[in-house]
């Protein structure tokens, strides 16, 4: 089951849900009884790596191995 995030219109608060696909859109009651109402925004997320400390034109995280995670083949993206 996938986790969605919600955003409260009002303040701004973001809250996380873990529910079916079918339900990824329905009414979400606050957990604080504030009478806020809340929506589904795209959940993002980051990446970083701990590696070398050598410089390089490659945004940390873009690491071309045999295929690149683009869809392009080692090099063809210019990020690696």
């Amino acid at each position: 089951m996938p986790i969605y995030e919600y955003v409260a219109v009002e303040d701004g608060t973001v809250i996380e849900l873990l529910r079916p696909m079918k339900d990824a859109d329905l009414t979400v009651e606050d957990p604080s009884n504030k009478g806020r109402k809340f929506v589904r925004r795209l959940s993002t997320f980051g990446c970083g790596s701990s590696g070398s400390s050598e410089s390089s034109a490659a945004p940390i995280g873009h690491v071309h191995s045999g295929g690149c995670g683009c869809g392009k083949p080692q090099g063809g993206c210019g990020r690696g």
